[in-house]
């Protein structure tokens, strides 16, 4: 990593040069600014913004990395973010990387060359070096979803114990060939979820089964529709499905109703995340709440505290979800 010491060495200056340079203090002859800032150029050097001199907020924009624009499930989020970094003076740009890791540190070159005063991630596809790297140098928060083993600071539930709830309540309604819906992606709330579905099982002497598992694409209504057929075409065919996402479980429960099938009689649904189509979907769907404003909101202050330089203590932040059990589960 370049440090501005490297930066100092090779333009023949003090630190102190350096760092007048990047703060753009008139206190620096032209050639000087001139000489550094072609090292800087050459060395690719990126300045630790959490530093305290080191910082400017003239941006007064934050950043918001999206892995997509569709799931409804961000909208209450991304309302939370924009309330409190509005009373606080500072735009939002909204970035949709459709979890491409290149869109994302594209949109990232705006944070680095101090366009953005800081960024919130919602499906960072760094890797653990690129976002370390990244949460040492700038103001970072990881919104939902994060990346084990860096030190940044993240806001989310806990996907484990939730998934834990959603599939305990359909072994308590008497289920136990219970199907999962999973995504084909890196998210760690999906891995979580996966292994508190299995937990539950386990816990209920209930033995795994790895045929009960289909993955989708994407988290989508088409999605959960096409990927509902497998299930309905087995003898054996599941009672209950658990779907990682309300709107995958909203899109599997139409294809169970052209089936001729009946919710819940024949097969139970529960989604997860509370969108607000889940009280509108006909049967109304039991799902997990997350409180999507409120992880917006606590995101956001986290990221201005950052910003001013303060610490934050906790680097992982759980908030409350619940259990909420509607139509699609209640015989």
């Amino acid at each position: 990593m370049i440090t501005i010491q490297d930066v100092a060495k090779t333009a023949g200056v003090s630190v102190a040069s350096v760092s007048r340079v990047i703060n753009n203090s008139s206190a620096v002859a032209p050639k000087t600014r001139e000489k550094v800032l072609q090292v800087i150029n050459t060395l690719n050097y990126q300045p630790n913004l959490l530093g305290r001199n080191l910082r400017r907020l003239e941006a007064r924009r934050i950043l918001v990395l999206l892995p997509t624009i569709s799931n409804p499930f961000y909208t209450n989020i991304v309302r939370g973010i924009e309330d409190i970094a509005r009373k606080n003076g500072f735009n939002v740009m909204l970035c949709n990387t459709d979890s491409d890791v290149n869109r994302e540190k594209d949109y990232l070159e705006i944070l680095k060359n101090r366009l953005s005063d800081g960024v919130i991630m919602m499906g960072p596809e760094l890797s653990v070096e690129e976002l370390t790297d990244l949460v040492e140098k700038f103001p970072v928060i990881q919104c939902c979803e994060y990346i084990e083993g860096v030190k940044g600071v993240h806001v989310s539930i806990d996907n484990f114990v939730a998934a834990v709830k959603a599939v305990n309540h359909l072994i308590r309604m008497g289920h136990k060939r219970i199907g999962l819906i999973s995504c084909k992606n890196r998210f760690i709330s999906t891995t979580q979820r996966i292994e508190g579905y299995k937990e539950a099982l386990k816990a209920a002497d209930i033995t795994f089964d790895a045929s009960l598992i289909q993955y989708v694409d994407d988290y989508d209504f088409k999605s959960g529709y096409r990927i509902m057929q497998p299930f309905l075409e087995r003898k054996d065919r599941p009672t209950a499905i658990f779907a990682l996402s309300d709107v995958v479980a909203i899109g599997a429960m139409r294809r169970i109703k052209e089936s001729g099938l009946s919710i819940p009689e024949d097969i139970a649904v529960v989604g997860f995340d509370d969108i607000s189509f889940a009280a509108m979907s006909n049967p109304s769907l039991t799902t997990i709440f997350q409180p999507q404003y409120d992880i917006g909101c606590v995101a956001m202050n986290l990221l201005i505290k950052q910003m001013q330089g303060q610490t934050v203590d906790t680097t992982a932040i759980y908030l409350e979800h619940e259990l909420i059990i509607r139509e699609s589960t209640m015989k």
